[in-house]
């Protein structure tokens, strides 16, 4: 049975590109006849000073949010025109910074739309999101799109399977761009391939076919699991890598596990990812 999402956020950086990760939502969500809510952000911090500077501080403060202002509004005007019209849409701009404003307003979507541009962190987080922090809070399937995306995603996947609570949960919410490739493959990659691997395997290519889903598996021995993996992705030249996304919050710092972190480094790549 088809499914497929009927409302998708995409995120908006207050400065720096934006047509690929606009173009792949409107894209996507044509394809899903869904509502696509843009969103920008970016943080108007008071100025530190002393008492004697309270009143300047509060006019600085005023211009930077009327700056903030004009830059949301030019934002929607280059959403609006990229859209053109071709799917319902809404606009959501927030004077906060883009990580906690994104993780909020994710509750009105299926699909959550980022640019990949700064890898797993990125300091400047009044003015972008910090996309391993959105992946681990907002309770949502997180696609980021790749520096190199040319065309439509999802024509050919790869799956990066471990037998994971976290891998199970992207291959469900990854169900509307799997039913619509080309070409999936469900890949392990481990320093030992053993039966339990092997089954583990055979069950989510079975899974998928019940769900319209043509796949085939492949596995790949190394300790460099990592490396491996993107070393496949990149032998099939896939477009579209779904995982799990593993990690923990660690006194306000996100620690991932390594084929997280290096997938997220990895910004070329169009990455699907659940928690």
């Amino acid at each position: 049975m088809s499914v497929s999402y009927k409302s998708i956020l995409v995120n908006l950086d207050v400065d720096g590109p934006i047509v690929p990760v606009v173009k792949a939502a409107s894209e996507l969500a044509q394809r899903s006849n869904a509502r696509l809510v843009g969103l920008c952000a970016a943080d108007a911090y008071l100025p530190v000073t002393g008492p004697e500077g309270a009143t300047l501080a509060a006019e600085i403060w005023q211009q930077i949010r009327s700056d903030e202002e004009r830059r949301f509004k030019l934002r929607r005007k280059e959403f609006e025109a990229l859209v053109a019209g071709a799917v319902e849409t809404e606009w959501r701009d927030m004077l906060e910074r883009p990580s906690y404003a994104l993780v909020q307003a994710s509750r009105i979507a299926d699909l959550v739309l980022v640019q990949a541009n700064s890898g797993a962190a990125t300091k400047d987080t009044t003015r972008r999101i910090d996309p391993g922090s959105v992946v681990l809070q907002t309770g949502r399937p997180i696609l980021l799109i790749g520096t190199a995306m040319e065309s439509r995603v999802g024509r050919k996947v790869v799956v990066a399977w471990k037998d994971t609570r976290e891998a199970r949960r992207a291959v469900a919410d990854a169900m509307p761009l799997l039913q619509a490739a080309d070409d999936v493959v469900v890949a392990s990659v481990a320093p030992t391939i053993d039966q339990w691997v092997r089954e583990s395997l055979d069950d989510v290519v079975a899974y998928l076919a019940h769900h319209g889903v043509t796949a085939r598996s492949e596995t790949v021995e190394s300790y460099r699991e990592a490396e491996s993996l993107v070393e496949l992705v990149d032998r099939h030249d896939a477009d579209l890598v779904v995982s799990g996304a593993y990690g923990h919050s660690r006194l306000r710092e996100w620690a991932f596990g390594g084929m997280t972190r290096t997938l997220l480094d990895e910004i070329r790549l169009n990455l699907f990812m659940s928690n």
